[in-house]
């Protein structure tokens, strides 16, 4: 194939000079029908003028078919035709059936916008779209008065949610994953304004509390990224990079804008270097989540700069192989996990620095790194190191993470419940921590993270605190079916063992509740000691 017989990029159904040629009288058919070129963008596959946006697809067709000496006479009964069908006057049944909602640039719609038209971020209004199979016209604000702007509103929102669009991952090395949505739909960019219907469709789960970072470069592009750990960093700086290219490039340019969707909301965040300072705070205790929260596979930050995570990874992972921990491997992994985090606060007690300082400061996440921990001495009954931890004071780990209040009265609880101190100032942390543990209250973790994984050890303890061995498998149930919703088809670690209530079930097994062996996610051989073996000093 030589390079003239090569397909177009923007109307393939001709060899690149043919559709060069076809653009070049659609520019000279325009000019000379509307004059001026003031409000006049030629595109790849279409002609945008005034909110009007012609479509080069049929026209293109009909030119595949007929000589080429043909064209101009084709080009121009095309445009005569499309100006005959866009003066408007549709009825109210045409507008309800062919409208769709639309995104549109500010500045492409200027101060003599329809007053109907919505702004819906920095840079982005949204109007009504009469779309045709040549044509696509903004209403105007006669056409929704003729309409009724509720009734078209609607009907707009439907045709929306109808329009066709496909999608792919898009995954580098070292990168977070981007969803990409494309299409030959007009509104596929549009579809930003109900994120969380694309997020259900394109992944398969429910957008997360934190909501979505997204950009529409161009009105057949969307790419977002959920965001759900500290690797939404990263991803601003690739959605920054992808938007400002993808709309250079067009056609239909749309925003360079990279835009966070949170709380039904588009909130510009410009090329990625105007963060707002409650997105950044988000990241942060996102990224402090790390250790508690949704690390895929190979996710920078599980690695040899933070070993104790990193051993407690491999241990999870064993449930893949062996859910009920019945090999030797799964044991010794486990215990080396639960080695190397009692050895970040070997020497912490009595105000001392931990042994290991440096590598707890690199983890950056002392108070998370020590309830990891802790849990791993009860799974593995290694009392004595559990008594060490429960020394450490609470000063100690506060680290250069930011967490939720709710997340140091936790520790509280567990070291008083531990050292043995009076049952009263033991209830009472603990509904300090049920209080700070409240969604309106806590403001750092998501809150899906607080709800389904962060508060069930909580609520166990409270059944154990109170030996009430029905509500405790209650809760222990439970707890299980919030782990299974927060983490679904999930591959990573946390998501094979409930590491927070298979601990809780461990004490509460130990102290001769009735828990049940065979429950997911709770590897039977760890709850029921039959794994355990001493482990060296």
């Amino acid at each position: 194939m030589t390079e003239n017989e090569a397909p177009d990029s923007q109307l393939p159904m001709l060899a690149t000079p043919q559709a060069e040629r076809l653009r070049a009288l659609v520019a000279e058919c325009v000019r000379a029908r509307y004059g001026a070129e003031e409000g006049l963008v030629l595109l790849g596959d279409a002609v945008e003028r005034d909110g009007h946006l012609f479509p080069l697809a049929n026209l293109a067709l009909r030119c595949r078919e007929a000589p080429e000496g043909d064209w101009p006479a084709l080009v121009d009964a095309h445009f005569a035709a499309l100006a005959d069908a866009s003066r408007g006057g549709e009825d109210a049944e045409e507008l309800l059936a062919g409208t769709c909602l639309r995104l549109v640039p500010t500045d492409a719609v200027g101060p003599a916008a329809p007053t109907y038209t919505r702004e819906v971020a920095e840079g982005l209004r949204l109007a009504l779209a009469l779309e045709g199979p040549d044509s696509v016209r903004l209403l105007t604000d006669e056409d929704v008065a003729r309409a009724g702007a509720d009734e078209l509103w609607g009907a707009a929102r439907r045709a929306l949610t109808r329009a066709p669009m496909r999608h792919e991952e898009v995954r580098l090395d070292g990168h977070p994953v981007l969803y990409s949505v494309y299409g030959d739909a007009h509104a596929v960019a549009t579809k930003a304004v109900v994120l969380p219907e694309v997020v259900a469709e394109v992944t398969g789960r429910r957008m997360p509390e934190a909501g979505a970072l997204v950009a529409v470069p161009t009105r057949h592009l969307l790419a977002f990224h959920p965001i759900v750990d500290g690797s939404a960093a990263d991803a601003l700086g690739d959605l920054a990079t992808y938007a400002v290219r993808a709309h250079g490039e067009g056609p239909g340019p749309l925003s360079p804008r990279v835009y966070w969707w949170h709380e039904e909301r588009l909130t510009s965040l410009g090329t990625g270097e105007d963060v707002p300072r409650e997105l950044l705070d988000v990241i942060r205790a996102l990224s402090a989540l790390d250790r508690a929260g949704r690390l895929a596979p190979g996710t920078p930050g599980v690695g040899p700069e933070d070993p104790f995570a990193a051993a407690l990874a491999r241990a999870l992972a064993h449930a893949e192989s062996d859910p009920e921990a019945a090999r030797v491997e799964t044991w010794d992994a486990w215990i080396a996990a639960q080695q190397r985090g009692t050895a970040l606060f070997a020497h912490g007690k009595d105000g001392e620095p931990p042994a290991d300082d440096g590598e707890l400061a690199e983890s950056g996440d002392a108070a998370r790194a020590w309830l990891d921990a802790f849990y791993l001495t009860l799974v593995t009954r290694d009392r004595e190191r559990t008594t060490r931890l429960c020394q450490v004071p609470l000063d100690t780990l506060r680290g250069s993470a930011p967490v939720d209040d709710y997340v140091p009265h936790w520790i509280d609880v567990l070291q008083s419940h531990w050292l043995r101190r009076p049952v009263d100032d033991v209830v009472d942390r603990l509904v300090t921590t049920i209080k700070a543990s409240h969604p309106d209250v806590a403001t750092l973790a998501p809150k899906d993270f607080l709800n389904l994984v962060d508060y069930q050890p909580v609520a166990l303890f409270h059944r154990l605190l109170t030996h009430d061995h029905e509500a405790f498998g209650e809760a222990l149930a439970e707890s299980l079916v919030q782990h299974a919703g927060y983490w679904g088809e999930s591959g990573a670690p946390r998501a094979r063992v409930a590491l927070g209530p298979l601990a809780l079930a461990c004490l509460a097994y130990d102290m001769d509740f009735p828990v049940r062996t065979d429950l997911p996610y709770l590897p039977r051989y760890l709850l029921n000691r039959q794994r355990l073996e001493v482990a060296p000093g």
